[in-house]
Parts: structure tokens; C-alpha cells; sequence
């Protein structure tokens, strides 16, 4: 089984993807297919014995369509200014056709030559020239709306182009008897209204490519997040070369200030990274040699050279953006409501406008009244909304989670995170940091707590102990300069002894102040630091105790407020891990988690998870994406927290890149505003429709309402613009 995204040209509506989507789905080799309106594309699966890239692009320009390629990046093709002016001299046309057209209406003054009372054939010769005009303008809706008629997968642009044709045609007649003599057909001219039924379409597709390239701005910027070229080391010697001329194993320069071009590691010297837009972390992040370093992300202060190790789409931030794109095509359950009714809905509007036509003749009115009737039946109902309805709002949401640094998997998950009523957390790297931290400090000097930590950090730093590195990565984060130290010493077991302006300072555990025969006066705040779970170091000169410190793996900050929030949604949080009883319990009642499972292996969490949904809940596991992955395949949904690089590899359905639990608060928040975004999205949509298509039949005539071919077209615009203006909403989400 292999996977392609592929770019597709020449939708225009759900009905056209839909359309494809069956008729791909129908094809011997195709696993499964996923057409996305919004993003232009399709997700395919496909046997690649039976099926190459180039076959299944036949098979779309089989279906009436065209295929651009595979894709690369997201693009935001931005209105140019040739567009905008041709839509502006398109719009002065409009505007001087209606006034030729309507201008004796509204008794305004009229030049002779083209007056339609005084000049007939004159007037509909100018008619039809700009009738003409516009149809060139709207050739390619024509084009597609006739080829998707053949391929018998008929569309907004069949309707459309029907309705613009018939107008078109029955006009040219009637200018014809007008020519012979017969002036009394000249209002059964409709020149205009197929002119202005195509301005209003291509109006309405100026606005949604505009409304569709802000649906994708927050995706491209991760395209933009990694530099176009690169600086390799070749011999010695600085070259300058494109991103894609970077290969594995290459060396490459960075200086203070530059980007890194792509995933590799540190092989000469250190520097500060900023990762912000992967870890979330604001603080610089110091790396050495034999350290990671993520493409994208800013050297800060030195100067290094690393060996390329992933590439192109290899690399972490192209595995993001893969990601997010697959997540958009992917379709949640609510989205096949609208794929459903658009394959039935086209047929089903050209059908009642032919009955409509039939029995409005049988009925003894006019050929131009039944036409007119007709044309407005098909132009009413165009489908615009319905299409936009589904994708439009799943594209907003997966841009809005990426750029808040939540990436979905699985396009299903949108829809169902809203259904969560219980929440599984991991302890460890979830709920708390995964790393020693400094929890708490007992000052007994007339030393600030900075200073006692510059002491500390620049003693421990000639360490390799595990608790040396809290101390060390202190300093780095807060940009603490280290202090000279003099005749240290090392005692295994005990704690570390050097001279900083020549004072001596003891660190270490209670046993190395015996070695100095220090008095321990502080026995009782020991123990209550030790009840907290911390291990605690001591800091001394050669005759007394100066300050205490308590390191524990601390919880996050943002922990207790957000399981207060899950728990005010009435959803329920259990705490499972591997640690002890006592140590899962402290930080569970520090959190106000009243649910704690503690001393279970991976392979036990999966089974607890198992338990959970045979008492009907829906879960979600919320993990490291390591030791978690047996529990977080088993949940209803997994996700995995600060997976760091290893995105390709991990288990869950949504990733918190940023290592932040409010990232799943907002999660749950986007999934239930965007599922009622969509509700209300369909309801305007069918809502529209269901009233729309019976004025345009002429039912309501005897209450006198009813519309026209134009006015249907504006219509169908404005009812594409209450859609869009409606998902646009959720640019404005608050907290949960």
C-alpha cells in the first residue's frame, strides 16, 4: 500500500469532489480516497502493483478533472493584480450592462443609439456582445460544467451552465425574429441575465478564494518556517547552496542569528536554539556537541557546524506538515452528511427544473416564462454552500490546532473529542515535567536565591551526577554566568566541596556535613521536604548550614487548572502510572486528581484503558508516546505529549507539540466549536435550498414573492458568504 497527495484542478463545489471522490473509490488498485474542496487536493491509497502515480492521474482527467502533481507545500495564491483588474473591469461591465438593460425601468436617461424602444436591433446587438464578453469570462464554469455532465458526475457548474446556455440560446432566437421585424419579442431577450449569472458565480469564487487562502495561512507558515538555502562545509571551504542540494551527511555551517536548514547534529560547538515553534518553550535552549537540532529553529548566540541527518520530507517540520494536511483530508463522519446529499442533489435540482418547465407550458404560460422559471430553478440551487459547509470549517480548525501547536492524525478526531467523558493521564512527562526540577528553597543566609543557585550550579557543574544537570540547565535557562571554581573535590555518595572567591562551600546530602562535622539543625525541615518527595541537597560553608533545597520531579504548572477545567465539564480524570502508590498520590492531591491507578506496567495501562471502554466510556489517553503507546492505541484517542522529533513514529491520534496540558484544553474546545460551526453551517446551507427552490418554481408567486435568474444568482453568493462568514467564527475561539 502506498499513499500520494496529489493536487487537483477544476473543482469547483461538493458535488465535483464528491463526484471524483466515487469515481476514484470505484477503480480497481484504489485503497481509499479522500477529495478535499477547500485544499484542492486528494489523499489516495493505492496498491502500488496494480497502480502508478501517472495512471491514477489519468483516471482524474477521466473523471473531468486535472491533476498538478504531487504536493509539495501548501500554496496561498493570493489574488495577483491582473485578477483583481480583471474583476474590476468585469464589474464596470456589469454595472454599464444593467443600466443598458434595466435603465428604462427605473426611467433613467438613455442614449438613442442603444434605447430600446427607439433602436431595438441596436439594442440587442450590444446586448449580445457583452453577453458574449461575459461568456468568455465564464468559459472555463461551461467547460466543467459540460465535462462533468459527460463523465456523469454533474455539478454546480452544470447547473450553472445549463441555466447560462438555455438564457443564452433562447435569447439569440428572439434577437433573430427581432431582426426579421418582430419587435414585441424584445423583452424576451435574456443576454443579461446569462452575463450576470456568470459575474455573480465568479464573484462568489473571488470572495472564496480569498475567504480560502486565510483558512491556510496559519499551515503555510510552516512552510516558511525553514530557509531556502544553506551553508555547507566543503574541504574547509563555505558554500552556499539551495535546501535541495542539501544531502545526508553533509556538514553544515550555522552563525548566531542564522536558521538551521535542515534536522541534523551538533558536531563543533554550542549555542542557544530557540524551538518555540515546535517545543512551545520560550527560553533559549543551550546545545552542545552530540545534540539534536531541529530545522527551522533560530541559533541564538554561537557559532556551530552539524551533520545533515534528515532531509526534505524527512525532516521534522515537512513530517508536521504532512500531518496537517492529511488530518484536513481526512473526513469526519459529520462530513459524509453533505457528500451524501451532493451526489443526489444536482440530479435531483436538474430534474425539478425540467418538470417545473414542463408543467408551467402544460400549464399555458409562455415559453419565456417557463425558461425564465427554469434557468432560476438551476441557478438557485447551486451547491456553493453545501461544499463549503464541512471542509471549509475542518481546514479553519486544523489550521487554528496547528498553529496553537496541536497536530491531529486522524481527521475523525475533530469530530469526536467532543464526546470525551474521561481523561487518562500518565504521570511522568505528562502531568509533571519528566525531569528534576528545583521545587523548593530554604534560605537560612543573607544570600539571594539566584546567587545560592549560581554557587550551586557552578560547583555542580564539574559534576556528571544526574541532579547536577538541574543546577546547570538553571543557570543556561535564566542566563546565569558560571563562577570560577577552585580545588574541588568530589566525595561519591556524599556531595561536592570547591572554593568560589576563595570560600569554601560543601554540597551534598546530610551525610557530608558529618565529614565536616557541620551541626544539622535542620533535621525537621528535611523530613517535611522528604514527605514531598524531594531529595534534598544541602548547602554549607566549613562551620554551618546555609540553605536547603528540595529537587523533585515537579508537576507543570499548568496541571491542577487544567484538571479543574476538565472536571467543571463533568469529565472524568484518572491518574495511571508506574511510580509507587505514595509518590502517584502527592502529586495527585496536588493536582486534585481523585482517581490515582499506580504501580501498573505499559501492557496492565492498556487493560485499565480496555476496562474503562467496556463501561462505555469514551476515552482519551493523554501520554509521552513511549512506554504510553499500548494504552494510547487502546483509547478511544491518544494523545501524546512533547514526542519532540519522533513525530513519524508515534502511536497516539493527536500530538501536543508544546509539551503544554492547556493544549488540550483548547483541543476540546476547538473540536465542539467547530462541530457546531458545521451544524449550523448545514443548516444555512439546506435551510437555504429548501427555501429557495420553491420561490424559484414559482410557488410562493401568490403572495408575491419571487425571483429572477439575477437575483437568484446573488442569492447563491450571499447564502456561500453566510457559510463562510459563520466559520470564520472559530478564528475567534476563547478557553473551554
Amino acid at each position: 500500500m502506498k499513499k500520494i497527495i496529489l493536487s487537483i484542478d477544476g473543482m469547483t463545489c461538493s458535488a465535483c469532489s464528491n463526484g471524483l471522490e466515487k469515481y476514484l473509490n470505484k477503480q480497481n488498485g484504489i485503497i481509499s480516497v479522500n477529495v478535499n474542496l477547500v485544499m484542492a487536493n486528494a489523499f489516495i491509497e493505492y496498491d502500488e502493483k496494480i497502480l502508478t502515480k501517472e495512471k491514477i492521474e489519468e483516471l482524474i482527467k477521466k473523471a473531468g478533472f486535472k491533476s498538478l502533481g504531487e504536493f509539495k507545500e501548501i500554496k496561498i495564491e493570493q489574488q495577483n493584480t491582473k485578477n483583481k483588474i480583471i474583476f474590476i473591469i468585469y464589474t464596470i461591465l456589469a454595472i454599464i450592462l444593467m443600466y443598458i438593460s434595466m435603465g428604462n425601468m427605473w426611467n433613467m436617461p438613455m442614449i438613442k443609439f442603444i434605447d430600446i424602444n427607439q433602436n431595438p436591433i441596436n439594442y440587442s446587438i450590444v446586448l449580445f456582445v457583452f453577453s458574449i464578453v461575459f461568456i468568455i469570462y465564464g468559459f472555463d464554469i461551461l467547460k466543467n460544467g459540460y465535462k462533468n455532465l459527460i463523465h456523469k458526475t454533474p455539478n454546480m457548474d452544470t447547473l450553472v451552465g445549463l441555466g447560462v446556455l438555455s438564457s443564452f440560446l433562447y435569447s439569440i432566437y428572439n434577437m433573430f425574429l427581432i431582426f426579421k421585424g418582430n419587435y414585441a419579442v424584445i423583452h424576451n431577450l435574456y443576454f443579461e441575465t446569462s452575463s450576470m449569472v456568470i459575474y455573480f458565480v465568479k464573484l462568489g469564487r473571488y470572495l472564496d478564494g480569498i475567504t480560502k487562502d486565510k483558512t491556510k495561512e496559519a499551515i503555510q507558515k510552516l512552510v516558511k518556517i525553514t530557509p531556502e538555502k544553506a551553508v555547507i562545509k566543503i574541504n574547509g571551504e563555505e558554500k552556499v547552496v539551495t535546501i535541495d542540494e542539501v544531502k545526508k551527511g553533509n556538514i553544515i555551517i550555522s552563525k548566531p542569528g542564522e536558521k538551521i536548514s535542515v534536522d541534523g547534529k551538533i558536531i563543533f560547538g554550542n549555542a542557544h536554539f530557540d524551538e518555540s515553534f515546535i517545543t512551545g518553550e520560550s527560553k533559549p535552549i543551550n546545545k552542545t556537541v552530540g545534540q539534536k537540532v531541529i530545522a527551522g529553529s533560530i541559533n541564538y548566540d554561537g557559532y556551530i557546524e552539524y551533520e545533515a541527518e534528515k532531509i526534505g520530507k524527512e525532516s521534522t517540520i515537512s513530517e508536521i506538515i504532512k500531518l496537517v494536511v492529511e488530518a484536513s483530508n481526512a473526513k469526519p463522519p459529520i462530513a459524509r452528511i453533505a457528500d451524501i446529499v451532493s451526489s443526489y442533489f444536482v440530479p435531483t435540482v436538474i430534474g425539478i427544473a425540467i418538470i417545473t418547465f414542463i408543467f408551467y407550458l402544460i400549464l399555458g404560460y409562455d415559453f419565456s416564462t417557463s425558461l425564465t422559471t427554469f434557468i432560476t430553478i438551476l441557478v438557485v440551487a447551486c451547491p456553493c454552500s453545501l461544499g463549503l459547509a464541512t471542509p471549509l470549517a475542518i481546514v479553519v480548525s486544523e489550521g487554528l490546532c496547528a498553529s496553537k501547536g496541536i497536530l491531529i492524525k486522524k481527521g475523525e478526531v475533530l469530530e469526536n473529542v467532543q464526546n470525551v467523558d474521561t481523561i487518562v493521564f500518565d504521570k511522568t512527562g505528562t502531568l509533571t515535567y519528566g525531569t528534576l526540577k528545583i521545587a523548593e528553597i530554604k534560605n537560612y543566609s543573607n544570600i539571594q536565591n539566584q546567587e545560592l543557585l549560581q554557587i550551586i550550579g557552578s560547583i555542580e557543574s564539574n559534576s556528571n551526577h544526574p541532579i547536577a544537570k538541574t543546577f546547570i540547565e538553571y543557570l543556561e535557562n535564566n542566563k546565569i554566568n558560571k563562577l570560577e571554581v577552585k580545588d574541588f573535590e568530589n566525595f561519591t555518595g556524599l556531595g561536592l566541596v570547591g572554593k568560589i572567591n576563595n570560600k569554601k562551600y560543601i554540597i551534598g546530602n546530610s551525610k557530608i556535613l558529618s565529614r565536616y562535622n557541620i551541626e544539622n539543625i535542620y533535621i525537621n525541615e528535611e523530613n517535611e521536604l522528604s514527605k514531598k518527595g524531594n531529595s534534598i541537597i544541602y548547602l554549607a560553608t566549613e562551620n554551618r548550614i546555609i540553605a536547603l533545597i528540595g529537587i523533585n520531579d515537579v508537576e507543570k504548572k499548568e496541571a491542577k487548572d487544567v484538571i479543574k477545567k476538565l472536571e467543571e465539564n463533568k469529565i472524568n480524570v484518572i491518574m495511571l502510572t508506574g511510580d509507587n502508590d505514595k509518590t502517584a498520590k502527592k502529586i495527585a492531591y496536588n493536582l486534585g486528581i481523585k482517581n490515582v491507578i499506580a504501580n501498573v506496567l505499559p501492557n496492565q495501562k492498556a487493560n485499565i484503558i480496555k476496562e474503562l471502554k467496556m463501561k462505555n466510556k469514551y476515552v482519551i489517553m493523554c501520554g509521552d508516546g513511549i512506554n504510553d503507546s499500548p494504552a494510547l492505541v487502546t483509547a478511544n484517542i491518544g494523545i501524546s505529549v512533547n514526542t519532540g522529533t519522533d513525530i513519524a513514529m508515534d502511536s497516539s491520534d493527536v500530538i501536543l507539540i508544546k509539551n503544554d496540558l492547556i493544549s488540550l484544553i483548547e483541543l476540546i474546545n476547538i473540536s465542539k466549536q467547530t462541530i457546531k460551526i458545521i451544524k449550523q453551517n448545514l443548516f444555512w446551507a439546506f435551510f437555504y435550498n429548501i427555501l429557495m427552490i420553491p420561490i424559484s418554481m414559482g410557488l410562493l408567486n401568490c403572495v408575491g414573492i419571487h425571483i429572477n435568474p439575477m437575483i437568484a444568482s446573488l442569492a447563491m453568493v450571499l447564502s456561500s458568504l453566510t457559510v463562510i462568514l459563520n466559520t470564520l467564527r472559530l478564528k475567534n475561539i476563547n478557553s473551554l
